[in-house]
Order: C-alpha cells, then structure tokens, then sequence
C-alpha cells in the first residue's frame, strides 16, 4: 500500500470519525442545557488530528483481516472512537484552564474558558469525561473497555501525569531542575497511557487475543512517547499558526520538557528511539509487519503541528 493510500485512509477516518462524533454528541447532548451543550460541542468538533480515533479504528481493522473477517471494523470500533476523542478533548479543556496551563488557543481558536467562562470550562470537561465512559460502555466488551479507559484516564495515567506536570514547574520556579527520566515519568501517564488504550481498545473491539493486545498497548506507549517528544520540539521551534495552539508554552510555565533536559537535538534523537520501540512492538506481530501503524508512526514523527 503506498503512502498515498494510507493518507486518503487517514482523511476517509477523520471524516468519519468527525461525522459519528457530531452525530452522537447531538443525540446525548439533546436534553443537556443549551449553554453547556453549545460549549461542549465547541470543544468536541473544533478539530484536531483526531490521532487516537484514527488508532483505535487501525488497530480494529488490523485485527479483523487478520482473522479473515475485515468487515464491521468501524461499527465495531466506534464506542472506542468517540469515547477516546470525548477523553482527550476533556483533558485538553482541563489543561487549559487559568489554574492549569492558563492558555488562550487550542486547535486553532479560542480556548473553551475564554468563549464560555472558567466555571462552564470546568463543567464541559467534566461533561466530556462523563459522556466517554457511556460511549465506551456500548460497546461488545463494555466492562473491559472502562478498565482499559480508566486505567489510562486516572491517578495512574493522565491525571497522574498533569499532577506530576504541575510539580515539575512548582520545583522549576523554586530553582530545581527536572532531568530526563523525570520527564519521560510525566509523558508516559500525561501523553502515551492514553494513546496505549487507543491501540488496546481498536485490537479489543477487534476481537484480539492477549499477545495482540500486548503487542498494541506496547506499540501505543511508545508512540504516545514518541509524539510528547516531537511535541516538546516543535514548542521550540513551532509558531501559533502551524501549531494552532501558543508556541514557547512551556518555557513559560517553567515547565520540565525533554528540549529543556537534553537539549534539542537530543530531544529529537529521543523521538527517533521511541519509534524504533513502537516498530519493534510490530514486530511482534510477526511477518508481514502491518503497514498502516508503521505509516501513523511516520506521520507522528514528521509531524509539523
């Protein structure tokens, strides 16, 4: 399959993933408060890479043709599709917020709390963390799937991560340094446990067997790794307009990055050596080696925004 398949594959589940969230968001929303539903569907449709959907929905299709079954791949991956998209995108309003990162842009506009308030901000995120886990109930493995989610969504993962975050600048005001193991420790719960149930929950509603579903979750933490280190290079070297959210961000907060610990060509060499961890969790697999995560693994290297 050549590069150009694989991007048309990645705007056709985009596309689609836009299209159920709208879908499913009106439905749920029908009876919320108009306000809250306004700002809720703000945050949800306004974009993004939609990169965890696209995962979820890659490794479910991964799964069923190599079953001999590749049909119902995306009725199967939905609940996982919107319910990760619903996760993140709480995270994204939560972390903008001025007890959190305090930031004016996200995806491109305005930031939830800047349009809608700081009170309804919190209200959205909580509204989004709700309407995830009753999206990721619906589907066949509907007890397995909320571990799998919350696991990823706690104390342990993206909560854990923000907490360790915001110490990380606390000690950065106060004169202390952060080193690199310390800053992997904030990525792997903030950034790579989410994307890791990402790849679990697409080879779970799949139908996969644990070895599968080992080999996804591995593939996912190192992506997840991968891309908070692209991510922590491009606030160096990015601008608002490819980045659609504020550049030099975590200079700003004082915050502990990779570029501020390594330095940034270290910082790249890092991103290079998650990758090749993601490519070796394929390998797992066995031969041939699945295209498509090798080529969402590309794009999250050589991404610009």
């Amino acid at each position: 399959m050549s590069a150009g398949d694989h991007a048309r594959w990645l705007a056709s589940a985009q596309a689609w993933t836009e299209e159920q969230l709208d879908q499913a968001s009106a439905r749920a929303l029908a009876s919320a408060p108009p306000r809250l539903a306004e700002a809720l569907r703000y945050a949800l449709l306004g974009g993004g890479k939609r990169l965890r959907p696209a995962l979820a929905l890659c490794w479910c299709e991964l799964v069923r043709e190599r079953a001999g079954k590749p049909d119902r791949a995306r009725e199967l991956a939905r609940p996982a599709v919107l319910a990760l998209e619903a996760l993140h995108t709480y995270s994204l309003v939560h972390d903008d917020l001025p007890c959190m990162d305090d930031d004016d842009l996200r995806r491109g506009r305005p930031t939830v709390h800047k349009v809608y308030g700081d009170a309804l901000g919190v209200l959205v995120g909580d509204a989004l963390q709700s309407l995830a886990f009753e999206w990721i109930a619906h589907g066949p493995h509907g007890a397995e799937a909320v571990r799998v989610l919350a696991r990823a969504a706690g104390a342990g993962g993206m909560v854990g991560g923000q907490v360790l975050d915001l110490e990380s600048s606390a000690a950065s005001e106060s004169g202390a340094s952060i080193d690199a193991d310390g800053v992997r420790a904030i990525h792997a719960r903030k950034t790579a446990a989410l994307i890791a149930a990402a790849c679990e929950l697409g080879a779970l509603f799949g139908g996969a067997r644990a070895a599968t579903r080992g080999a996804a979750r591995a593939y996912g933490h190192a992506l997840g790794l991968c891309f908070q280190a692209v991510d922590d290079c491009l606030d160096v070297t990015g601008d608002a307009a490819t980045l659609g959210k504020t550049p030099g961000k975590d200079q700003r907060l004082a915050r502990g990055t990779l570029v501020a610990a390594l330095g940034l060509e270290r910082a790249r060499a890092e991103a290079d050596a998650q990758a090749q961890r993601a490519r070796d969790a394929l390998a797992r697999l066995g031969e041939p080696v699945p295209p498509r995560p090798l080529d969402l693994l590309e794009l999250v290297l050589q991404r610009r925004s």
